[in-house]
């Protein structure tokens, strides 16, 4: 059985110790390092043999934004989490509009922990697993072209670089066209019924992904939000 591995960035010993204790109980493979470079180097020593990263926003040298983006780089499908303060509300956004997937707010509980990297590892391992499968589907929306066998989303022919977690974000939109979905209705098909955060990540993908797709950003013609609900899709 090909173990499950997981990428552990955190300055603070005594944390990371703590984390890499309770992924290793869980059954986790897992790399740890104390900064930034030293992830992306183990990262790329590795040839990116990894599911899912957890990255510390304050690190020494390069922070855990810069972490994040490089990493986002070099591999979408990558599950990535990130770890922040619980007054760093800032961060939290930021994390995400860079391109992590979900954040853990220290300090957290090992069970939280286990739980939230386990629903991102069934995610990035369900993406591969769909990828390998001989998909012929298209999905078509007007100038949008969803390829479910591929995990691309081109708009006008052009490739619109997504996230695993914003591709499947699209792919609930574009499978209810014109139909209004609740936060928790995506919070619950994306991150799954047994997600512990909080809804706002829902929002926080949206906005990402409409300043990739919509020609403004300020006044999106595609994801509409749905006042007091949540949003919907017309092409």
């Amino acid at each position: 059985m090909q173990l499950k591995r997981v990428l552990v960035c955190e300055d603070e010993a005594s944390i990371r110790e703590f984390v890499v204790i309770n992924l290793k109980r869980a059954g986790y493979e897992v790399v740890e390092a104390g900064s930034g470079e030293d992830a992306l180097r183990l990262y790329d020593e590795q040839q990116g043999d990894f599911e899912v990263a957890l990255l510390d926003i304050m690190l020494p040298g390069m922070d855990g934004f810069a972490v994040c983006r490089e990493l986002r780089e070099r591999n979408e499908s990558i599950g990535i989490i990130i770890l922040t303060a619980r007054t760093q509300e800032m961060e939290k956004v930021g994390g995400l509009m860079m391109g992590a997937d979900d954040y853990v707010t220290k300090p957290f509980s090992p069970s939280e922990l286990v739980a939230r990297v386990d629903a991102l590892h069934r995610r990035v391992i369900a993406a591969r697993e769909r990828e390998a499968v001989n998909y012929l589907e298209k999905i078509v929306s007007g100038e949008f072209v969803l390829n479910l066998r591929n995990r691309t989303l081109k708009k006008q022919g052009q490739l619109v670089e997504l996230t695993q977690v914003e591709f499947q974000i699209m792919e609930y939109f574009f499978a209810n066209q014109g139909k209004a979905l609740s936060r928790t209705d995506i919070l619950n098909r994306v991150w799954g019924e047994e997600y512990f955060g909080e809804e706002k990540i829902v929002d926080v993908n949206i906005r990402r992904l409409r300043m990739k797709i919509e020609n403004d950003p300020s006044e999106p013609r595609h994801i509409l939000t749905v006042w007091g609900l949540g949003y919907k899709w017309v092409d």
